[in-house]
Order: C-alpha cells, then structure tokens, then sequence
C-alpha cells in the first residue's frame, strides 16, 4: 500500500481540495498553510485515518506536529498501522 497516496486522496476527500493534494509532497506543510485545515477538519481527517487504515487513534497521540507537513501525518499513520 502507498500510505502516502492514501493519505493525499484522504486529505482530497476531507477538505475538498478538488485534485489539489495530488500536487503535494512529503515537505508539503499543512498547518497554517492551507485555509481548509481547521480544527473541525483535523476531527474529520482522524475519523477518516481511522476508518480508511483501520485505527484507532488514541487522544494522547495526536498534537500540532503529527499536522505540521504531509510527510508527518504519513509517517504518523505508518507507524500506528505497523503497531
């Protein structure tokens, strides 16, 4: 599986981007960067991570940086769907 293409269609989905995450890198920053990503989005990006890796995010995990570039967030997934 290419969890950073997964992760890209996510992010595509969630904020309807309209194609524009395929664009997006591992350097791509998020937070702060693109106007889509409010709190609101986050909870809808860890339900859809949830559903679409079949996780479960524990609270404790998640703070600003797992959301600071697109390389983060993939290897945030990584490492809880390896675990």
């Amino acid at each position: 599986m290419d969890t950073q293409k997964e992760v890209l269609d996510l992010l595509d989905d969630v904020l309807s981007l309209k194609g524009r995450a395929q664009g997006f890198n591992a350097d791509t920053v998020l937070l702060g960067a693109i106007p889509e990503l409010d709190s609101m989005a986050v909870v809808a990006i860890i339900g859809s991570i949830e559903e679409r890796f079949g996780i479960a995010i524990p609270d404790d995990e998640i703070d600003g940086s797992v959301f600071a570039s697109v390389g983060s967030l993939v290897e945030f997934v990584e490492r809880l769907a390896n675990s």
